[in-house]
């Protein structure tokens, strides 16, 4: 039974880069860092794939924070108004 090694995204992302910087050949990059070449080929495709995504799910991922922060802020005024009318109620009352 062949162990299979786990490489973290960030030891994936480092390696693509290399190869894609062309600095280093596809078989000196897999020799160096102990990969199959099908390997690398498979981690250059899906980075290549996913480039796009890279840049607009960004975007949407921070519309969508904005809209929420906008979201809290007009609840929470809305909650220090009705507070401050509860305590002026609470102060004729006494």
């Amino acid at each position: 039974m062949t162990k299979r090694t786990r490489y973290t995204p960030e030891f994936k992302a480092e390696v693509v880069l290399e190869a894609l910087s062309g600095e280093s050949s596809q078989a000196e990059l897999c020799r160096r860092h102990n990969l199959s070449e099908q390997q690398l080929s498979k981690w250059k495709q899906q980075a290549v794939e996913n480039f796009a995504s890279l840049f607009g799910s960004k975007d949407k991922a921070s519309t969508d924070a904005a809209e929420r922060i906008a979201h809290l802020e007009q609840l929470v005024g809305r909650l220090t108004v009705a507070l401050d009318i509860e305590k002026k109620v609470a102060t004729w009352l006494n």
